[in-house]
């Protein structure tokens, strides 16, 4: 069966238009997942410490890390986790452990950049090539004024119970902007 001029002409539009609105698609999950990433904490390596010894490539490791609140001004948090060596931690393909702690302190006085949200993933990293994370989420707990940290692990098909959890005591003369 042959197509008319004017039939062909219009499926190729169609499929023009298609593959355009699906470039347009693509574009905007990248700036949404870039705008994300930007808005959570960014952590600078405080230290770390060898547990393994490897002959080929990096030791495994424990690092420390540290990351600013984005939306809470004088309060910070230490995070230490497990971080793979050999051939694979070199290439950066290995999969960590979800082995993870945080420990968040009042550093300064605390001040609130804005309002935000009962529960909120305030920091987020890579613990392996492509499917799994290590999180750091903030609840608030209105009733104590306290702000509570929880870092865990997840992955695509499975997280880790594994878990561990902190908090900051904020005056009660000061309550915490919860929207």
């Amino acid at each position: 069966m042959r197509m008319s001029g004017q039939t062909a002409k219009s499926a190729k539009m169609a499929a023009f238009k298609t593959a355009q609105e699906g470039t347009i698609m693509k574009t905007l999950f990248a700036l949404a997942t870039l705008t994300i990433a930007t808005l959570n904490a960014h952590a600078e390596t405080v230290g770390d410490v060898s547990t393994t010894f490897r002959w080929i490539g990096a030791n495994n490791k424990i690092v420390v890390d540290v990351f600013d609140d984005p939306k809470v001004n004088g309060v910070s948090c230490y995070l230490s986790h497990a971080k793979t060596g050999g051939i694979k931690g070199t290439l950066g393909i290995a999969e960590d452990t979800s082995d993870a702690s945080v420990a968040c302190r009042q550093v300064g006085p605390i001040t609130f950049k804005d309002s935000f949200p009962r529960q909120e993933e305030v920091f987020s990293e890579r613990s392996s090539f492509l499917f799994k994370h290590v999180q750091v989420v903030r609840m608030a707990d209105k009733k104590r004024n306290t702000l509570v940290y929880l870092v865990y692990s997840d992955r695509v098909i499975e997280g880790s119970p594994k878990n561990s959890v902190t908090a900051v005591s904020v005056p009660m003369n000061q309550p915490l902007p919860v929207k």
